[in-house]
């Protein structure tokens, strides 16, 4: 038997309720999405900074175990 080629012309219509809820959820998650990529970028550049703090510091000297009296 022979398949027909998929037309759309039957797809089913979401109801109101249904594609306002995805409209919303597609949002969130692009908001969420792009807080998580400012965040990402925000380590990053946390991480650098630190990392060439760390750099330049002098070398701690290790301390001396204190006496026992």
């Amino acid at each position: 038997m022979k398949s027909l080629p998929d037309t759309g012309l039957f797809k089913p219509v979401p109801s109101r309720t249904e594609a306002k809820t995805d409209t919303t959820s597609r949002v969130a998650r692009q908001i969420q999405d792009l807080e998580a990529s400012a965040r990402a970028a925000k380590t990053k550049r946390l991480r650098e900074a630190r990392l060439a703090q760390e750099a330049d510091a002098p070398p701690v000297a290790p301390k001396k175990p204190a006496r026992k009296r």
